[in-house]
């Protein structure tokens, strides 16, 4: 049986996940920006936190994990590469690492761009990967460490998992980079389509996380830098798609 997945809404606009494995009772939760909400959906459920994985630094994700060690005693993953800039860690991984996890494992990918040390952990029985802020809902994390190459690099590993995988991304950013992808393409149906999904989940406080991987490879303009259609909104209807790519972050990042 695949993981239960809760999506836990943590200070504005921040999500975490938590992941729990029915036939061992093992629980697990992505990012820790404020422990309340996260004890509360496990006391909701009955469930005991096992596992805290972090996916990079800053502090809208890691913010409650000594509070939330602290009321539950779960065991702490994150990246080696960030051992010194995250809480103190039980277990270091790289990329390649597997993440024992009740009848399955999270395989850790390094997904650098965002920051240097940002990880990304796939569950693929589950079907799902946790992705934190390197391949976003419509989008993907701002470059404030890495290189227009190491992200693309990056989204190129994620978006070459299965097309059924879901993306569990840290944030409800969908409508702000949904109006981004709508001014590059304005005509373009699928983008429409989508943009209608997206208000009307909003408009339900309901949140547009997680999104199959299939409507990201479809809408996300930073996945389809090889699209003529992108390289043309971006003004360069010749260029390499990593040159698209970084034109398209750098537009993004004024929109």
């Amino acid at each position: 049986m695949p993981a239960d997945l809760v999506v836990v809404p943590c200070l504005n606009d921040n999500y975490a996940y938590l992941i729990h494995d029915t036939a061992t009772d093992a629980t697990a939760v992505v990012d820790v920006p404020e422990a309340a909400p996260i004890l509360t959906a496990l006391a909701e459920r009955g469930w005991k936190l096992t596992h805290i994985l972090l996916t990079h630094h800053h502090d809208d994700h890691i913010g409650g994990v000594e509070a939330l060690v602290a009321a539950t005693g779960a065991r702490v993953v994150g990246a080696r590469a960030d051992a010194h800039r995250l809480p103190p860690l039980t277990e270091a991984v790289t990329e390649g690492d597997m993440v024992q996890f009740g009848t399955e494992n999270f395989e850790v990918i390094d997904v650098p761009g965002h920051t240097v040390g940002h990880i990304a952990f796939h569950l693929p029985h589950s079907h799902m990967v946790f992705t934190g802020d390197s391949l976003m809902s419509w989008g993907c994390g701002r470059l404030f460490e890495g290189t227009p190459a190491q992200m693309w690099e990056s989204l190129q590993k994620l978006a070459a998992l299965p097309e059924e995988t879901l993306i569990c991304s840290g944030h409800e950013y969908t409508t702000s980079n949904g109006r981004f992808a709508l001014h590059l393409e304005p005509d373009n149906p699928a983008l429409i389509s989508r943009f209608g999904d997206v208000n009307a989940a909003r408009a339900a406080n309901t949140p547009t996380v997680p999104v199959p991987l299939a409507l990201e490879r479809a809408t996300n303009p930073f996945l389809r830098a090889a699209d003529p259609a992108l390289s043309r909104a971006a003004g360069l209807p010749d260029a390499e798609p990593l040159a698209v790519f970084a034109a398209l972050r750098a537009l993004k990042d004024r929109f």
